[in-house]
Formats: structure tokens, sequence, C-alpha cells
């Protein structure tokens, strides 16, 4: 069988300069990281400041199922598509994580003939960036512990410790954890959670930063502990913001690749958006945005997920306004979502299509309410019917969605032709009525009720004692003004992953919330979701290796 690792190892990459070409930079303003990806210089990105900015495309998703959708397989094959309708285009994504690389999802490159390159590279070390925020982050907690250890003259109180140490990596048996055990050198023992790197603040405020001034404002403002009287500490108390600093500089420079195609890609960044904010770098959007005609980036995960947050809190903090969206399914995943067994999605089933349509069509509701236009693509499967698609197109209807079905994984860029089409027409009505789904001044449960109502479909939220009580803290100490970032799974509008389709009328539990003041939000738990995941019973990890030519075989 022919693996999408196999058909990126069939195509001759092009030498990252040609590709910088291709994106009019000049061949001094990268930073070549070997033959086929670079960093873009922050001197050449400052030059960029008077240049008009492109049109926006943000691609979002279903609710994602193990049937798969394809999301980032459709935002590449559309780049490659609107690159091959002579539109100068860029793509901007997120970079993998290797906690779901080695977990169950495996990496986040694309698929068949609509994948960024060099697969492996990117999907594994890349050029280092998750390793330099990990260091910055775990830097911090090491020097906020030696604080405490060499006398304590901020007079921390160290039951009060919000920041937590970070790896890249799915490691359940680092949720819940004892530091300093032994003899007092070690200092005094005390209870530690870790988060998967991605779920940082340090990673959010990465994401989310214009440049390295505001980056380092931004670790600056981080709340990290209190005293003993209640006031914050930050890392400026510790002295932390230039080392922290120095360890991100490199990495604040967006990563240039390429698709199959030779399409320019800015790969930067990656919080997940079921438990972070979802999106990728502000730097390379805002980059790409000088450099092409059209930007197409994507969300993570569903609409409601790494989408709402894209507009209430990306697009809030930057200025942004997509021009339009589109939505991401296929035939099998709206089959389970119409309560069809994995097993069974093989057998042409329209009825289950019909229904399982139900949760596209609240997804493209998501978009809707922030004034965007909003297209829908089926990320084609060879067992996908002509029963079925007729019958999506009878559930659509009502609504005035008009699905376009797309064969790019396996036909490339011709297989988005027609969607690359639509959004072209899309951007030049220029019919964007964009507008954020709260108002600042609102407060936070409130922001919270009006997510779960006009996003999720629910009815109300509950928020438990510890919530009530750290919603009262954040808004006396001044932080009611910032948007919120639910964390939640990514499989269900509920907090529970296995109520598919689209529930009505549900009441979203709010078990707890955290402060991200450096990164400009308040995080806020719902439900069972975890910011340190666990792998699967077989992960993915088992079938990762080496041929004997010492090529890397098992990655997906």
């Amino acid at each position: 069988m022919t693996t999408d690792l196999d058909i990126a190892r069939s195509i001759a990459l092009r030498p990252i300069t040609a590709i910088a070409s291709v994106a009019d930079i000049p061949a001094d303003a990268i930073i070549p990281y070997g033959r086929h990806k670079a960093k873009i210089d922050f001197d050449y990105i400052d030059s960029l400041a008077d240049r008009p900015n492109g049109a926006l495309v943000l691609v979002a998703g279903i609710s994602p199922t193990p049937a798969g959708e394809g999301k980032t397989t459709t935002s590449i094959g559309l780049g490659d598509a609107l690159a091959a309708s002579g539109a100068k285009t860029m793509i901007a994504l997120r970079e993998p994580s290797l906690g779901p690389c080695f977990g169950q999802k495996g990496g986040a490159t694309g698929g068949g003939y609509a994948q960024i390159a060099p697969m492996e590279e990117i999907n594994l070390h890349f050029t280092g960036d998750f390793h330099a925020i990990t260091s910055a982050n775990n830097l911090l907690a090491a020097m906020l512990d030696n604080h405490i250890y060499w006398g304590n003259a901020l007079e921390i109180d160290a039951r009060r410790i919000s920041h937590r140490r970070a790896i890249d990596m799915n490691d359940r048996a680092l949720r819940e954890t004892v530091l300093s055990l032994g003899a007092g050198a070690n200092g005094a023992a005390r209870e530690q959670k870790f988060d998967i790197t991605v779920a940082s603040e340090v990673m959010a405020i990465f994401c989310l930063s214009k440049n390295l001034a505001d980056l380092q404002d931004r670790l600056a403002r981080m709340v990290i502990a209190e005293r003993r009287d209640g006031s914050p500490i930050t890392p400026a108390n510790l002295n932390a913001v230039g080392a922290m600093t120095a360890l991100l500089r490199d990495a604040l420079q967006p990563n240039l690749v390429q698709t199959l195609y030779g399409t320019p890609a800015l790969v930067h960044g990656g919080p997940f958006a079921n438990i972070a904010h979802g999106c990728n770098s502000v730097m390379a959007t805002t980059t790409a945005l000088k450099l092409a005609d059209i930007v197409v980036t994507e969300a993570g995960f569903g609409a409601d997920l790494g989408g709402e947050k894209f507009l209430d809190i990306k697009c809030r903090q930057t200025g942004l306004k997509p021009a339009c969206a589109v939505v991401v399914a296929t035939l099998r995943a709206l089959k389970m979502h119409g309560g069809i067994a994995r097993a069974d999605l093989g057998q042409e089933n329209p009825s289950a299509v019909r229904d399982g349509a139900a949760n596209l069509r609240r997804h493209v509701a998501a978009m809707r309410a922030f004034g965007l236009p909003t297209l829908v693509a089926i990320n084609g499967f060879l067992s996908d019917t002509d029963a079925e698609r007729t019958a999506l197109r009878s559930a659509l209807a009502a609504d005035g969605i008009t699905p376009i079905f797309c064969t790019h994984w396996a036909d490339g860029p011709a297989g988005a032709a027609e969607l690359a089409s639509a959004v072209r027409t899309a951007i030049a009505d220029k019919s964007t009525n964009f507008e954020f789904l709260y108002p600042d001044n609102l407060s936070l449960a409130e922001k919270l009720r009006i997510i779960v109502r006009r996003i999720y479909g629910g009815a109300d939220i509950a928020l438990s004692d510890r919530a009530e009580k750290q919603i009262a803290r954040f808004e006396r100490a001044g932080f009611g003004h910032l948007p919120v970032c639910v964390a939640k799974t990514q499989y269900s509008f509920t907090a529970d992953p296995t109520q598919r389709g689209a529930p009505s009328g549900f009441t979203l539990p709010i078990r707890e919330l955290r402060l991200s003041a450096g990164a400009g939000f308040v995080v806020a738990l719902a439900g069972e979701v975890m910011t340190m995941p666990g792998l699967p019973r077989i992960p993915a990890a088992e079938a990762v290796g080496l041929d004997a030519a010492g090529h890397i075989t098992g990655l997906f």
C-alpha cells in the first residue's frame, strides 16, 4: 500500500531558495535549515510593514472523528489549487506536536498529494521551535523554585504557584507529580502538574506575539504565582524574562517550507485547539499576508474550537479579519455523527449522512455567527457514493449551503479547483461583515454562556464552586475584560466525547479557570478535559523506526 510518506518521498522537492523566490523573498532574507526549510529574518519581516495585506481564508472543520476529516490536507490542497489558478498564494499552518505524532492522531503535514514537506522533519524536530518553547517554560519553573530555595525574598506562597512545567509528549504519569523529594538540598517538597508544551502559556504567548518586543512584554506579564498577601508574581519579578526571550529569539522567526507542488508555506507555532487557542503564530500569518494575495490558514479541530478561538482571540488581539471561512468534512465522518460504527463506514448509507449533517450545519452556523461567508468542502474518499452526495446536498439545502466535493488527496491541485474558484469568488464579493461574538466588557461567565449558546448549541454553563471563586478573583484583579478560551473535548459540542452529532439544550460544566495574563485570555476547563494527554493502548510510536538505509518509517 502506498503511504503518505511514500508519496512525499516520490516527489523531488525544490531548494528552499527557489521557494523563497516564488514568494519574492530575497535569498539574503532567509536562514536555511538544511536544503528544504528556512527561517525568515526579522529585519526583512520589518521591511514589509507598509505593504498591503492579502485576503485571509480560514479553514476549520467539523467535530473530529476516528473516520478522519482531512482539514490540514484540505488547507494544503486549497492553497495548491489557488496557486495553480494564478493567485499568488501562501499557506500558514501550525507545527505538529510530538504528542499526537507518537500517540494516536499521527503527524500534521497533510496527506496524499496535498502535503507540506519535508514531511519527516516537520513532524519531528523541524527547526527546534518546540524545544525552545519547552526550555523557556522550564527555565522559568527552575528559576521560580530556585528563588524559593535561596530564601524566598519575594515571599512566594508555594501553595499558590500556578506555573507548570511542560514537555512536548503525551505522558499521563506527569499529570500529578511531587517535586523535591529526598534531602533538604533538593528544596521543599510540593505537588507539581505538567502540561504538554502546546497547552503552555509560553506557547500561547509565542503564537500571539507580534514581534520580539511584544514577546518580551507578554512574558513579563505572566502571572505564575502569588505572594502570601495574594499579590501576583511574574517572570519580571524573578529577572527571568531576558533569558526566556533569548531562548525564544531564533524560534520566533517563521519557518518557510513548501507543498509537494511548490507552494510556499509558513509553518510556525502549534497550540492545540481543544486545550489551547489552536492557531499558528501571528508572526507567520501577518508575514504571509504581506507576501501573498491570498493566505490559507487553518484553525485546529472544529469551527467550535479552533475557529471560534481564531476569531475571538487571535483576531481580537491583532486586527486580522478573514475574507471567508471553509468548513471541512468527509462523508465518512458525517456517517459517524449519524450513528454508524467505524467498522461499517465503508457501506453506503445516505440516511446516516443526512443525520450526521446536523454536526456540519452547526459548524457552518458557528462561522456565520461572526459574519463570515462560509463554504463547505467535502474531502473525498474512494468509498463515497453518488447517493450519499445527493443526501448531503439535500440535508444542507435548507441552510443555503452547497457542498463542494474535492479530491485533492488523490488528484492534487486539480482535485480542489472548484473549491479554489469558490474561494476566489467569495473574496471578490467582499461581503464579509465580521464581528466578534461578544464585547470585552461582558463578565467572564457571560462570555462563556454566549459561546455555549451561539456556537455549541447548548443552554447554559454550570460553574463549580472553585470556578465561581476564580472568576470573582480574576475580575477583581482587573482581568474580566479578557476573552475566554474554552478547553473541552474536541469530539463533541458538549463536554462528553461520546455525544456525537449536534446535541442541543445541554449544560456545559466548567470545573476551573486558569489565567493566561501574558497570552491575554482566560482558560475555562470543561468537564474532564486534560492539559496533559496520555498515550493510547497502542501508540503510533510503536510503528516508527528506520529501514536498512536509515530512512524513517512508520510516520503518518
